[in-house]
C-alpha cells in the first residue's frame, strides 16, 4: 500500500499496541490458508493465487478481478491478504471518498513504477459500484493495457451497476456466504489466537449459537459481537461469555428456537395455525421469531405455499399465487428485505376466507383408491387412436363437449366403483361460493338434469 502520512502514523500504533485495534481487524486473515470460507475461489492456479503471485510467471499475467458478494464474507479480507503476501505494489481507494483525481493519480505512479523499476500495480477499489459511468471510463485504459491489476469489490450485482466494458476485462468471481461451520471456526480461532482473545475466556455452546444467529453469515458483525461480549465478561471478572452477558452486551435477545429441533418444528406449526386461525398478529409473531432466530428463508416461504392450498384453496385463488410469488422473491432477494416480503404474504393468506375443501378432497380420492377402488376406465373414455382400438370399442360412443350447448356432455367419466362419488364438497366461503354453485350445475348437467 502507499499510505499517506496519518494512515502510516495510525498504522504504527497498531503495530506497537495491537490490543487497541478491533478484534475484526486483529483477526484479518495474514494468508490466503487463514481466509475463511470461499474454497472454491482459492484453489491452486485461482485468479487470487495468482495475484499474490503463485504460478504467475509466463505471458498470461494475473488478470483483474471483481469480488461480489453480501457485507462481511471477506471481499475486503481477500484483498488485504494480496496486500500482504504479493510483491507487487498495492495501493487502495474507496469509491465512497475517491473520484476521477484519484484514479488517474494512481494509474500515472502504475505507469512510472513500471516503467522506471519494473514494479506491477494492483489497485483495490471498494465500493467500485458506487463509481459513476464516467469515474469507471477513467479506469479502461489502466486495465486494458494492464498497468495496474485492478481488484474491485462490490456489494451490486456487476452486471447492473459496472459498465460492460471494464466487467468484459475482468473476471467476476463470486463470493459465497458464510455457513455457521465457517463462523464457528473464526470464532474459536478468535478465542485462543494470541493476535485475538488468547483464552482470556470461554464461549459456550448456547452463547455460540447465538452468536452465530444474530452474526447472519457476517464475519465481521460475529467478530464484533464475541468483542462486546467478551469486554463485558471481562469487566465482571468472569472467564466465560454467558448467554445473558452476550444478550446484555449486544442488546439482543436471545430466541428460544433450535432449526433442527423441537422450537424449529413448534413455532413453523403455530404460524401456520395461526394463518388457518385468522389470528394475523400472531402469525406475524411467530413470523418474526423464525425470522429472528435465523430461520431459512426458503422454509418459511415453503410453508406458506402449502398453507395457501391447504388452508385456503379456492376461497381465494390468488392466495397460492401471492405465496409462489413471495417464494420466488424470498429466493432471489433474500434476508433482511425478504422479512417485507414474508410479511405481507403471512397478512394476505391470514385474512383471506378459509377453505380445507381441496385438500379434503385429495385425501378423500386418495382414500379410495388405497382401498381398491381403482375400476377399469369406461371404454368410450379411452385412447382410440392406435390401430385396433376401434375393434375393442375404445372411444365409442364418447360425446365431444364442445360440440354441445355449454360444453358439457351428460355421460359417465368416473368408473363404476366410485361412480356418483363426490369428492369435492366446496364451502360457501370467499370466492369458492361460486365454485360451490358451479359444481353443483355441472353435477346436474353430467347426470342428464337441466342444470339450471
Amino acid at each position: 500500500m502507499e499510505p499517506d502520512l496519518f494512515t502510516a502514523a495510525a498504522e504504527d500504533r497498531q503495530e506497537k499496541d495491537p490490543a487497541g485495534s478491533p478484534l475484526a481487524v486483529r483477526m484479518r486473515p495474514r494468508t490466503l490458508d487463514e481466509v475463511v470460507g470461499q474454497r472454491h475461489l482459492l484453489k491452486p492456479g485461482s485468479p487470487l493465487r495468482r495475484l499474490v503471485g503463485e504460478g504467475s510467471g509466463g505471458p498470461a499475467g494475473p488478470s483483474s478481478v471483481f469480488l461480489w458478494g453480501p457485507p462481511g464474507i471477506g471481499k475486503t479480507t481477500l484483498a488485504h491478504v494480496v496486500s500482504q503476501a504479493t510483491n507487487k505494489r498495492f495501493v487502495e481507494l474507496s469509491a465512497i471518498t475517491a473520484g476521477v483525481k484519484e484514479v488517474r493519480a494512481v494509474i500515472d505512479g502504475a505507469r512510472r513504477a513500471s516503467g522506471g523499476y519494473g514494479k506491477e500495480t494492483v489497485l483495490f477499489l471498494d465500493e467500485i459500484h458506487r463509481f459513476s459511468k464516467a469515474q469507471q471510463d477513467s479506469l479502461l485504459p489502466a486495465v486494458e493495457n494492464r498497468w495496474v491489476t485492478l481488484i474491485a469489490a462490490t456489494t451490486e450485482n456487476p452486471y447492473f451497476s459496472v459498465i460492460s466494458p471494464l466487467l468484459s476485462r475482468s473476471l467476476l468471481l463470486t463470493l459465497e456466504p458464510l455457513t455457521d461451520d465457517d463462523l464457528r471456526g473464526l470464532l474459536r480461532r478468535a478465542l485462543t489466537d494470541a493476535r485475538g482473545l488468547a483464552g482470556a475466556v470461554t464461549l459456550p455452546e448456547d452463547t455460540e449459537a447465538h452468536l452465530l444467529r444474530i452474526a447472519g453469515g457476517d464475519a465481521r458483525r460475529a467478530l464484533t459481537a464475541l468483542e462486546a461480549g467478551a469486554g463485558s465478561a471481562l469487566a465482571k471478572k468472569e472467564k466465560e461469555i454467558t448467554l445473558q452477558t452476550l444478550e446484555d452486551s449486544v442488546d439482543r435477545a436471545a430466541v428460544k428456537y433450535d432449526r433442527d429441533g423441537d422450537q424449529h418444528y413448534d413455532v413453523a406449526s403455530a404460524l401456520i395455525k395461526s394463518i388457518r386461525g385468522s389470528d394475523v398478529d400472531a402469525a406475524l409473531h411467530y413470523l418474526a421469531r423464525m425470522i429472528e432466530a435465523g430461520e431459512d428463508p426458503r422454509f418459511i416461504a415453503r410453508r406458506l405455499m402449502i398453507s395457501a392450498s391447504e388452508d385456503i384453496g379456492l376461497a381465494d385463488p390468488s392466495a397460492l399465487q401471492t405465496a409462489v410469488a413471495a417464494a420466488q422473491a424470498v429466493a432471489m432477494i433474500g434476508f433482511p428485505e425478504a422479512r417485507i416480503i414474508l410479511s405481507q404474504a403471512t397478512i394476505a393468506l391470514a385474512l383471506a376466507p378459509k377453505s380445507n375443501a381441496a385438500y379434503l378432497a385429495i385425501d378423500a380420492a386418495l382414500a379410495d383408491i388405497r382401498a381398491g377402488q381403482a375400476g377399469a376406465v369406461p371404454a368410450h373414455l379411452r385412447d382410440s387412436h392406435y390401430k385396433g382400438a376401434q375393434k375393442l370399442g375404445h372411444g365409442q360412443g364418447y360425446q365431444y363437449p364442445h360440440d354441445l350447448p355449454g360444453g358439457i356432455a351428460a355421460q359417465q367419466y368416473a368408473p363404476d366403483e366410485v361412480h356418483g362419488k363426490r369428492y369435492y364438497t366446496p364451502t360457501r366461503h370467499g370466492a369458492e361460493a361460486r365454485y360451490a354453485d358451479v359444481a353443483d350445475r355441472v353435477r346436474a348437467r353430467l347426470r342428464g338434469e337441466s342444470g339450471d
